[in-house]
């Protein structure tokens, strides 16, 4: 109880920048459980989907394709159902239509990184706000106390605690953001393959009807 007594009181000596980092905290914790629950939905055994699948594709078998992309999880199965659908229906330039789905898939994998972008910028700004405020504060007059020198050293070691805070907030948030980002190429990796199987398919057989 008395670490968390602790903890607080040195939040508090910190001043009112600390409850702006506080939120950039909480921010950054909730987009990271989010992305990491999004992200694994999304991911699947991308060997195990192809060797199903590509059978399927080399008979041009598409209804059991789609049902088999249906029935999988993750997100480049998600974007060959859709494109399977636009195959059926005879979509005369599905290269471009992959390309839409894929960017759509895209910009939802994408979603919320650049709020924790953000946090990684403005938390160490944060902290140096805090820090100039603290230190302002520290050397004003009314502050300093004749033959009490600690009294000017104590404030700036309290100022600093902001920035502290600020660049442990920023770090956190870095970390997190590389982590995904590499998440994030895995999975845009998988939709770039899934669609060029489809598309060099799709070609072939359109290939074989002028033939």
């Amino acid at each position: 109880m008395s670490f968390i007594a602790e903890c607080f009181h040195i939040f508090q000596q910190g001043g009112p920048v600390m409850y702006l980092l506080l939120a950039c905290s909480l921010l950054a914790a909730t987009i990271g459980v989010e992305r990491f629950l999004y992200y694994r939905k999304m991911k699947a055994d991308m060997h195990d989907f192809t060797e199903r699948i590509t059978p399927l594709l080399e008979r041009a078998d598409w209804t059991a394709a789609g049902e088999l992309c249906r029935q999988t999880q993750g997100i480049a199965a998600m974007v060959a159902a859709k494109g399977i659908g636009h195959i059926q229906r005879g979509c005369a330039n599905i290269e471009s239509v992959l390309e839409g789905e894929a960017s759509l898939a895209v910009a939802g994998l994408r979603a919320n990184l650049n709020h924790l972008d953000t946090v990684v910028t403005i938390a160490p700004l944060l902290g140096l706000l805090g820090t100039v405020i603290g230190m302002i504060s520290s050397f004003s007059v009314m502050n300093i106390k004749a033959g009490q020198p600690q009294a000017i050293t104590g404030g700036v070691g309290e100022a600093l605690i902001a920035t502290a805070t600020g660049l442990c907030v920023a770090t956190v948030a870095m970390l997190l953001y590389s982590y995904f980002n590499h998440r994030l190429d895995d999975l845009i990796t998988n939709i770039e393959k899934t669609c060029l199987l489809l598309l060099g398919y799709a070609k072939q057989e359109k290939c074989h009807e002028i033939a």
